[in-house]
């Protein structure tokens, strides 16, 4: 508690420190002189984000910004972590105040046109689900017509269930909370009868409930949540190098490089495609204006995107989330992770 208190008061020093931020700035530029990326993330939302034991920073979010780290500065540590409310997620990015915003975020089309954001790729396909205590006997969510839902303000979350409960004639009451935690709470505390979030958030918090087969996740999906990166409007400079990043990540996987095969795959393999994706041949960072071997450092200290799918949300982490079948796998799967062709 006592780590995760100071990190918050680092927050609030280096949001105060950087408020003055230049908004015609170019975010490269700011991020190399500074020395660090500063990436916006949440307070805890296991699997994506989270502190573990010794006070460090873990979860998928996690990676993706240690990723665009490694690739400007060729080491996974230079970036600072900004922890922020949910309100407080469009201002601290269209500020200037964070770099990145990576902490689950719905990419929406009034957030997309409206927020002074400008979204990139999914890195995680998911969609809204309900949890249920399993005492309560409830199979399905029609069974709820007129119940109490636990649901966080302002999210896509809550504006889907007024949408479903309304065609579906259930009037469900949504009880709102600004804090993810206190929400869980509530929910488990048994001062709602169900709790909405997306399905992987649903799997993060039954987790980490005191009995967690004391909760059922409903079968029903309502909603598309296209989980996705943003950065500051209108600044496409950055904007390439944040998704060129996870590009890198996804086509590693497509391609066999891993983050313990990367040095025998950069010295030996003869595929053109490896070879200007590691940076042995061609002129690709150029564009980028990053150093040539960005994407070697990118999959050399984060990994491919299955690796960090693995390690934070798969079969054998905490959420235990199967990638097989689901969105989440690579097109040559049958899924929908797709990069754009690095030539």
């Amino acid at each position: 508690m006592k780590k995760f208190s100071l990190a918050l008061a680092a927050t609030t020093t280096l949001l105060a420190a950087n408020s003055y931020a230049d908004e015609s700035a170019s975010t490269l530029s700011a991020v190399k002189d500074r020395g660090y990326v500063n990436c916006v993330i949440g307070n805890s939302f296991p699997g994506f984000y989270s502190l573990n034991k010794a006070g460090e920073w873990q979860g998928m979010d996690i990676d993706m910004c240690r990723g665009v780290a490694s690739a400007v500065f060729g080491d996974a540590s230079k970036v600072t972590f900004l922890p922020v409310q949910w309100a407080q997620s469009f201002t601290s990015i269209k500020s200037g105040q964070g770099d990145i915003l990576s902490k689950g975020m719905t990419w929406t089309l009034s957030r997309d046109t409206q927020q002074g954001l400008d979204f990139l790729d999914t890195y995680f396909y998911d969609g809204q689900g309900f949890m249920v205590r399993k005492d309560l006997g409830v199979k399905s969510v029609k069974e709820l017509k007129g119940a109490t839902v636990c649901v966080l303000t302002g999210t896509s979350s809550e504006l889907n269930i007024a949408d479903y409960s309304r065609a579906n004639d259930l009037d469900i009451k949504t009880v709102v909370f600004d804090d993810s935690s206190v929400r869980n709470t509530a929910f488990f505390n048994n001062n709602c009868d169900a709790l909405t979030n997306d399905k992987s958030g649903l799997a993060a918090q039954r987790s980490a409930a005191p009995n967690p087969s004391d909760y059922v996740i409903l079968p029903e999906t309502i909603s598309k949540e296209a989980l996705s990166f943003a950065v500051k409007q209108n600044d496409s400079e950055w904007a390439n190098v944040v998704k060129w990043t996870f590009a890198a990540m996804v086509a590693a996987e497509e391609f066999g490089v891993n983050s313990q095969n990367v040095e025998q795959m950069r010295a030996e393999s003869q595929s053109p495609v490896v070879r200007r994706l590691l940076g042995v041949e061609g002129d690709l960072h150029v564009g980028l204006g990053l150093p040539q071997d960005w994407a070697y450092q990118v999959i050399k200290n984060v990994g491919n995107y299955g690796e960090v799918y693995e390690r934070n949300v798969g079969v054998n982490s905490v959420l235990g989330l199967d990638r097989e079948g689901t969105l989440n796998a690579l097109w040559t799967d049958g899924g929908m992770m797709y990069a754009k062709s690095f030539r």
